[in-house]
Parts: structure tokens; sequence; C-alpha cells
């Protein structure tokens, strides 16, 4: 018998919706309410992995017969976070700093399941190397892509795979903005075996 408990998704990202739609499971969307604000001094892995589990623990506290699901993107250069541009300015400004350099995309996922006191969350950390771009690329990329909310401004589920060098992860879906094969451990973990 299926288990009827709900599945909440504490995001409104289409992205992180579209790739929990791979697992077949019916789900909700629910928006978080965290600020996302970094803290000082905080290290960008740290703050996806805060964010991530905020966000679950927010939707949670709402809805307590729930499994939710938090997740949360930093993509680090030298140390610092890169978040969404969320304009032109800035997604120039982030690619041309990029440009020829390797680029850590961190995303954290959080489970939180309160009627079985589970909060728990998994970090994946993809290392992304760019090509060396020339201004025009970047225009071009900008022009036709606009991925003005992807931090970075490095769409890779789109155009933005062609200014790429190379990507390393273990967890394929992880720098799109969910990291499938962690979630689908966190699931489990919480009672909610995606193919049981």
């Amino acid at each position: 018998m299926p288990d009827p408990t709900r599945l909440i998704l504490a995001s409104t990202s289409r992205y992180r919706h579209e790739l929990l739609q791979r697992l077949r499971l019916p789900f909700e969307v629910v928006a978080p309410q965290v600020d996302e604000s970094p803290r000082p001094g905080e290290a960008p892995a740290a703050l996806a992995e805060r964010l991530a589990l905020a966000k679950a623990r927010s939707v949670a506290a709402l809805h307590a017969d729930a499994v939710v699901i938090g997740s949360d993107q930093v993509a680090e250069l030298d140390g610092l976070p890169i978040g969404k541009p969320h304009t032109h300015e800035r997604a120039l400004a982030q690619l041309h700093a990029m440009s020829g350099r390797r680029v850590l995309f961190h995303t954290a996922v959080a489970v939180v399941r309160q009627d079985r006191a589970f909060a728990r969350g998994l970090l994946a950390s993809v290392p992304v190397t760019f090509r060396a771009l020339g201004r025009a690329e970047i225009e071009h990329y900008l022009q036709l892509e606009q991925p003005y909310d992807c931090a970075g401004s490095a769409k890779c589920e789109g155009l933005g795979i062609a200014l790429l060098a190379s990507i390393e992860s273990d967890d394929p879906t992880a720098l799109i903005g969910l990291p499938l094969i962690r979630t689908c451990t966190l699931l489990r973990e919480a009672g909610l075996d995606p193919l049981g």
C-alpha cells in the first residue's frame, strides 16, 4: 500500500519542481519564509546547508504531518559566495570573474519530518571549470538564456553548458539545483521510499 504521507517541496524554484517530478511522487509546493542573507564570515557551503534546513523547517512548522524538502545553492569563487545575479550587469560581471576559473557550486538538500523528529541535510559540492570566455560570447549567452535567477549565472541545463570546460559530480542533478541521489537517501531515511 502506498505511503499516505504528504510530501512538500519548500521551494518556488521551477528548476527544483521539475527535478522532483522525476521521482514520480505526488507533492505540493509551499514557499518557505526564510531570510537568505549570509551571516558575517559564513562559508558558502555552510550558508547553503543552513538555508536548506531553514527552508524545510519553516514549512514543516506549519505542516507537521508532512515530509518537507528544502534546498539551496550557493556558488563559491575564491572562498566568497556568488548568488543569483538578478540583473544583466551583475551576470556579466559574474561570468567575467569566472572565466577560465574553477568554481564550486554547493547545493544542499534537507528533509524534515516533524512526526518522526527527523531533520537532516546533505551537501553536494560540484567543481565546475569555466572556459576562457570573451565578452561577446558572454553577452550572446546572456541575451539568449537570461539566467538571472541562477546562482553564478550558469544555467548548465541550457545553453550555459557551452560556457564550461568540465563538471565533476557524483550527483548529476546537483548543479541544476536539487541533488536527487541525496534527496532519495534522505527521503528513505525519513520513511518515504520513492521506490517503495
